[in-house]
Order: C-alpha cells, then structure tokens, then sequence
C-alpha cells in the first residue's frame, strides 16, 4: 500500500508539474501565432527600425518604444544595481547575523507591493520633485528608472546575499591571515568568488524592470518618441501594449501581439545569460 501511495504521489507530482509547463507552453504558442504573422507581412526591419507608430494609418514602428525600454532599463540598473550589491554586501559581511535574518526577509517583502503602489508614490512624490528641480514634465524617463530601481532590489539583493554566503569561509580566512584588511577581502576575495551569481541576480531583476507595466504607465509619460534626455516622456514596449489592447482591432492588434514577441524574445534571452551565471556559480562551487 505504501508502494502505491509513492507511485500515486508522484505521479500527481508530475501531473502539476507538466501541467505548468503546458500552460508556458500554450502562451508562448498563441503570442508566436498571434504576433509572427504581422512580422513576416509588415517586415521585421520596417516594425523595429521604423519611429513611426500611428495604427490609424497603418504605421506600426516601434522604435521608439524600443529605445525607451533599453534606456529606462538601464537607468533602473543603474539605480537599483550599486545599491543592492552594496546593501547585499553589508548585510552578509558587516551586519550582526539576527539583524541580517530580519533585514533580508523584510526586504523580499518589497517584492510583494503591487507596482500600482509604486507608480502611486512616483506620480505623487517623485515626478513633483523631478519637476520643480530638474524641470520637464516630470512624468519621464528619469522617474521611471528610478521607480524600477526601486523595484528590482528585493531581486538582487536576495539572490547577492544567497550568493556572497555562499562563498566558503576558507576563503575569507586565508585572506584575512594574510594579511588582508576585511574591505581587501571582500572586494578581491568575496566578490569575485560570488560574481556570477550577483551579474545574475542584476539580470533576474532587469528582466523583472523589462516586464514592468503598470507603474511605467503611471510615471513615464507615455509619449511615443526617442527620448534625447532623462527628462523626456517615453512610452515603453509593455506600457504601449497595456494601452491600446483594450480598443486595438485588425493589424493593430497583430502589431501588439508582434511587440508581445519581441517582449519574450528579449526577456528569454536575459534569463538564459543569467541561468548560464548561475550554473557558472554552481560549478564553481
């Protein structure tokens, strides 16, 4: 009877489990099915290269929408990056144990705010601030990268934190024996040994600030452009989608679905390079 209460069990288990794939499965299949076939009629280098987007005409490039993701992405790694390697650093390496073991899952618990809640604060605190000292509209690239700075540090700071106690202890105490000051230690011993798994964790939560919908829309403007400043409107990839679905009709809604595609492509290929980095830390270990 217990024999066939394992075998039960587990295949229960695999039932959940390829059930979930499945569910991957059939979503990338309909956005492919519903997205390529625009690509292949409209052309690939007219729908990424082109800066026009007017669906009542029949233009549908979203370079723009490209250009803005990259630069707001980037400008939440480099908002929310140095400081969650930093605070990972702290908390494994100076701060007292109890303290790190009620920091960190307080941190993580930033992960579970809605992003509504977060373009609320950006809309009511930051773009007023963006607006009365740096000038603009407010409402633009800048604040929008620092709101999805914001959001990525439970990321990489929960993966930096997992990654730097991974390192051996051996390691911190060859060095300090040494002769090494503990800042020497952690900078060229502790970091490198643990870089894989922190250039991961920087990935992971770039790939969580590509997604960002909802608090992009509230703070970034939603002006179709190339921005030339950190102060310019901009509507990104998933903002642009979450706006017009809702009426989009015809090639207009294929376009949509075509800019779904490229959102997956993109997002893909961020966590392949950072599962290659965490496999790397792995062996390494």
């Amino acid at each position: 009877m217990k024999l066939v209460g394992e075998k039960g069990v587990r295949r229960i288990l695999m039932t959940v489990a390829f059930s979930a794939i499945s569910a991957l499965l059939l979503i990338t299949l309909f956005i492919i099915n519903e997205g390529l076939p625009f690509i292949f009629r409209y052309g690939l280098k007219d729908f990424l290269l082109s800066s026009d987007w007017n669906p009542a005409a029949g233009k549908f490039g979203i370079f723009p929408m490209i250009t803005a993701s990259l630069w707001v992405t980037f400008g939440a790694m480099i908002t929310g990056a140095p400081l969650g390697v930093a605070v990972a650093i702290f908390l494994s390496e100076y701060a007292p144990r109890p303290m790190m073991k009620v920091v960190k899952p307080t941190i993580e618990l930033l992960a579970a705010i809605p992003s509504v809640v977060y373009g609320f604060i950006g809309v009511m605190v930051l773009a007023p601030f963006i607006r009365s000292y740096f000038g603009g509209p407010g409402l633009s690239l800048l604040a929008g990268s620092i709101i999805l700075g914001i959001m990525i540090l439970p990321t990489v700071i929960s993966i930096s934190i997992d990654s730097i106690m991974a390192v051996p202890r051996s390691y911190r105490e060859g060095s300090l024996a040494l002769g090494a000051t503990t800042w020497q230690t952690i900078h060229m011993i502790t970091i490198k040994a643990s870089k894989s798994g922190i250039i991961a964790s920087i990935i992971l939560g770039l790939g969580r600030a590509v997604g960002e919908t909802m608090a992009v829309i509230m703070v970034a403007g939603n002006s179709v452009n190339i921005p030339h400043s950190a102060l310019d409107s901009v509507r990104t990839l998933t903002a642009n989608i979450a706006l017009e679905m809702s009426y989009a009709t015809g090639m207009h809604r294929q376009a949509l679905f075509a800019t779904g595609v490229v959102l997956f492509v993109g997002i893909i290929i961020l966590n392949s390079i950072a599962s290659v980095a965490l496999r790397k830390r792995t062996s390494k270990r």
